[in-house]
């Protein structure tokens, strides 16, 4: 299947092409700005299907948006009528064609182009009216405010929010592209005659700004985004995708004495808190116990015992553990429990605690195994 694809160095041509050859499609045939109008022609004769992605939204003039979006895809309609060609064709709109502004103006006259287009020759036209993308690859200052919010607050720059409280509608651009491949199969999501992508979220510019800062403070706190919650998990990958390539690592701060050193990874407040604890040879750690806190250890390195009693017995439990066979083993509450290093080398247990420490209530009891 040849699949043209204009646009597709583009924020939603570079993920879609990706994704293609990721699904096994080679052969794509790649229009961008600096491709020759004689090589177009070339694809459009034997195209069995195109996604027209290009377009202007950031022009230097607004006489630029009907070169970049009208005239543009006239030249494209054309050059399929030349060519006898009426493969489908999925075009790349905008909600703001509603809008009385020159961006919305050029693309409503695209839209109008392309359904006259497909009353003249009956090809199968898809019609995407994109609310505001968001997603890797996508360009500051230009494609959309997440990715300009991104890239400012990851980098310590300042943000201006003029109207923290006005509304805005978010595609995740994976979500795209999962559409589009529908739309390749013929299955769209049709809405009110036109194409839309259905998982879209609303929020506002002010919550959109407080949830990006708080990715950045999440290095500081130790705090995990919402993963459960849709949006929240998609800006925190885009976030990622936006971070200078000499700040992907950041330090944690480590608690170091002669026995070895503890380190706090991870602190939510629903799912607990992960800890690194490195312990040298012959040291004991531990000799505590807990009404409610409980905890996991995984030793994934070196070699140890795990020894409990329950705090009203004399009965010892010993769990031996080492980085040649990982298992997990639970800390129940009730039993004061202690963990040695028994091996040659520095042994690294990994902690999960099913709260972040409070010292305030530490729910912490010393009492020797």
């Amino acid at each position: 299947m040849n699949i043209l694809v204009t646009g597709a160095r583009g924020f939603v041509g570079k993920n879609l092409v990706t994704e293609l050859k990721n699904q096994g499609f080679e052969n794509i045939l790649e229009f961008n700005s600096d491709t020759s109008i004689a090589l177009l022609d070339e694809y459009c004769k034997k195209a069995d299907f195109v996604f027209h992605l290009a377009g202007v939204n950031r022009p230097k003039s607004t006489e630029e948006f009907m070169e970049g979006n009208f005239d543009f895809t006239s030249i494209l309609l054309n050059k399929l009528k030349e060519n006898d060609n009426r493969c489908p064709i999925m075009v790349s709109s905008s909600i703001q064609a509603k809008l009385d502004n020159p961006y919305g103006k050029s693309k409503k006259a695209e839209e109008e182009l392309v359904l006259s287009y497909q009353k003249e020759t009956g090809a199968t036209v898809f019609i995407y009216r994109f609310t505001n993308l968001y997603g890797k690859w996508s360009k500051p200052n230009y494609n959309t405010v997440v990715a300009t919010f991104c890239y400012k607050i990851a980098r310590g720059e300042v943000v201006e929010v003029n109207e923290p409280s006005a509304n805005i509608t978010l595609c995740y651009i994976d979500d795209v592209v999962r559409e589009l491949i529908n739309c390749l199969y013929d299955k769209p999501t049709v809405q009110s005659g036109f194409c839309i992508v259905p998982q879209q979220d609303e929020t506002t510019v002010g919550e959109l700004e407080k949830t990006i800062r708080s990715f950045k403070e999440s290095r500081k706190d130790l705090s995990i985004a919402n993963l459960d919650k849709r949006l929240e998990k998609n800006l925190y990958s885009t976030y990622l995708s936006f971070l200078p390539e000499d700040r992907f690592s950041y330090p944690l701060k480590m608690n170091v004495d002669q026995r070895g050193s503890f380190t706090e990874f991870i602190r939510t407040p629903d799912r607990g808190q992960v800890s690194v604890n490195v312990s040298k040879p012959g040291i004991v750690k531990g000799n505590h116990w807990h009404h409610t806190k409980n905890e996991k250890f995984l030793v994934v390195s070196g070699k140890g015992v795990i020894r409990f009693k329950k705090v009203d017995s004399d009965k010892v439990i010993e769990y031996f553990v080492s980085e040649e066979k990982l298992e997990v083993v639970d800390i129940p509450v009730g039993y004061t429990h202690n963990i040695e290093n028994i091996g040659d080398s520095d042994m690294v247990t990994l902690m999960w605690a099913n709260e972040p420490f409070d010292p305030e209530n530490p729910d912490t009891y010393y009492v020797e195994v």
